[in-house]
């Protein structure tokens, strides 16, 4: 069997957003401006209220989905259609912006840790403009699998040890897989072909990823064919493992918005100015 190696290795930079959330900007960045589909993956995580209690106000999107994976901590988030709920530690909210809405994030907690990631992942061009929708997903419904000896793998999306992900009916195919390995336990991850993918090690001092030693708050971009072998090493460690299928179409981005082409983004802006999301 073909096995999937690492192509690069990129570090997070720290910035903000929001209100001045203070986070680790890993895919976005300058090292790494995009892996088609996906357009941004943010880090955060803070038990210093200071680094988080301002939130992310309300705020508007268009032409792609945003993807919320809470670890520990409690926010609130709420849109102008009318539709809000809790993301509690465990929870996933998978939002498909479309053609357009104004959202929210904003901590339920004054204190104690705040800790999870953000996922933007692209729409292809026919779909841009679709009504947009929430799967707002507790803990509850991501299945748990034990396929050896030390290793669980949450499965948010995709397929993995004959159970299938809560997420569904999204066009770029996406694997989220939430993957946890003991010292010296080994797993080997089946990917589909031609999927974009990447392991983040968020957990733990490392992990080995593709048969090379992963540091946490590393970044691995993976080759695009065969499976991915993780493994723990001295110490219990926990990877974020994501692969989709590329859209290969041409990228526009400012802000919230994620277009095809600079006049669709001049339309956006002048829609949401309009009061039109």
């Amino acid at each position: 069997m073909t096995q999937r190696s690492i192509l690069r290795r990129i570090r997070g930079v720290n910035t903000s957003d929001g209100a001045g959330v203070k986070l680790k900007r890993i895919i976005g960045q300058p090292g790494l401006d995009m892996l088609d589909p996906f357009l941004l993956l943010d880090e955060f995580r803070s038990d210093q209220a200071g680094d988080y209690i301002a939130g992310f106000p309300e705020h508007p999107h268009r032409g792609f989905e945003t993807v919320t994976y809470m670890l520990a901590g409690h926010m609130k988030h709420h849109d102008n259609h009318g539709n809000s709920g809790d993301l509690v530690p465990g929870s996933v909210q998978w939002m498909t912006a479309g053609r357009g809405i104004l959202h929210s994030e904003m901590p339920e907690q004054e204190d104690g840790l705040m800790w999870g990631f953000q996922l933007w992942v692209n729409l292809p061009a026919r779909d841009k403009m679709i009504a947009p929708r929430y799967q707002d997903i507790g803990p509850e419904r991501i299945p748990l699998v034990r396929p050896s000896q030390g290793v669980e793998v949450k499965v948010i999306a995709g397929e993995f040890g004959g159970v299938t992900g809560p997420v569904a009916e999204i066009v770029t195919q996406p694997i989220y897989l939430d993957i946890a390995v003991q010292p010296g336990a080994r797993i080997e991850i089946p990917l589909p072909e031609g999927h974009a993918g990447f392991a983040y090690v968020f957990d733990g001092t490392d992990a080995e990823v593709a048969g090379d030693v992963l540091a946490r708050s590393e970044l691995a971009v993976l080759s695009p064919a065969g499976s991915l072998g993780i493994a723990g090493r001295d110490s219990a460690a926990r990877v974020l493992l994501v692969a989709g299928r590329p859209l290969k179409e041409s990228v526009t981005r400012y802000g919230p918005f994620v277009m095809n082409t600079p006049e669709q983004i001049h339309e956006a802006i002048a829609d949401f100015r309009a009061g039109k999301f």
